[in-house]
């Protein structure tokens, strides 16, 4: 009797340590309502500040610049988002479309030369490799803010002041270092017999480029995407010092129009910032969908 209720006990015992395990173990999850409720919180953090930006620019002048303001406004005022675009501060809807074309084709013309160059670096060695390498990553550690009275006065000797093509020239150049290093890592870590096997199937260097590493290294393109293009979406020093009509300037110079002082257009300061930011969301979205496909893609023949 003794024995068959100790191995009763035991049997007992065995089933909670194995439910322990299973509630603790590596490969245990949450109850699901836990991980929405976490996932909620954590949206919420990082999504308010967002949020109070958009109700704030629907909110009416006065009401804006409340001493006590509130997070949902009293009046809805979505006719700011219609007044904003014909404010005397600034042409807001000329600003947005020079920061657009600074911004894209600076992007454009970092990935032309940053892509070759990194590829070379990655699969050649020759004099003054890490000379050539170190000189690039040298590059980053200045910034246009440092640099902008040198290039004002080299922009007047070439007449290229207060245009779109010094500013692409501006952004292209400081963020070329980056986009280098960045794609030459991911270039490095992909198997010489890749290559060699393409160039044995008479694919030539240029194809051997485009066709086989390039879908092969597209995280790293996305992550010089990423960073060139907000980089100059986001510039300001340079842009305050070259640009000087008020219709060539980006958005991030733009806004400070709206501040003044001894007043500030709150309203209108929080509506730009939000188209400002919407092309940026554009961006990221549209890359995440080929983030994931283009990790395998060269791979296969």
């Amino acid at each position: 009797m003794a024995a068959s209720h100790n191995r009763s006990k035991q049997r007992r015992s065995s089933r909670i340590a194995q439910r322990y395990q299973e509630a603790s173990g590596p490969g245990y999850r949450p109850h699901m309502g836990l991980r929405i409720f976490a996932g909620a919180v954590t949206f919420l953090f990082f999504v308010a500040p967002y949020l109070y930006m958009f109700t704030s620019s629907l909110k009416p002048k006065s009401e804006a610049t409340s001493v006590d303001p509130t997070f949902f406004p009293h009046q809805w005022q979505w006719d700011n988002y219609r007044t904003m675009w014909d404010t005397p501060e600034t042409p807001v809807f000329d600003n947005l479309i020079s920061t657009i074309v600074i911004a894209v084709s600076a992007t454009i013309v970092v990935l032309l030369v940053a892509m070759p160059a990194a590829y070379y670096t990655a699969r050649y060695k020759f004099p003054g490799r890490g000379l050539f390498l170190f000189t690039v990553l040298l590059t980053q550690m200045l910034q246009p803010a440092v640099l902008v009275a040198g290039l004002m006065r080299e922009f007047l000797a070439l007449n290229l002041q207060d245009t779109w093509l010094a500013m692409i020239l501006v952004n292209s150049a400081f963020n070329l270092s980056f986009a280098t290093w960045i794609m030459h890592s991911f270039f490095a870590s992909v198997p010489r017999e890749v290559d060699e096997a393409a160039q044995i199937d008479g694919a030539g260097r240029w194809q051997v480029l485009t066709k086989v590493n390039l879908p092969l290294v597209w995280p790293g393109i996305v992550t010089a995407v990423i960073f060139t293009f907000v980089a100059a979406w986001n510039e300001f020093a340079a842009s305050l010092v070259i640009l000087s009509s008020a219709g060539k300037q980006p958005l991030s110079v733009a806004l400070t129009k709206f501040i003044g002082q001894y007043d500030t257009s709150w309203h209108y300061v929080f509506g730009v910032s939000i188209v400002a930011i919407v092309p940026v969301v554009i961006l990221f979205a549209v890359i995440e969908k080929r983030l994931v496909s283009g990790l395998t893609a060269g791979s296969i023949k």
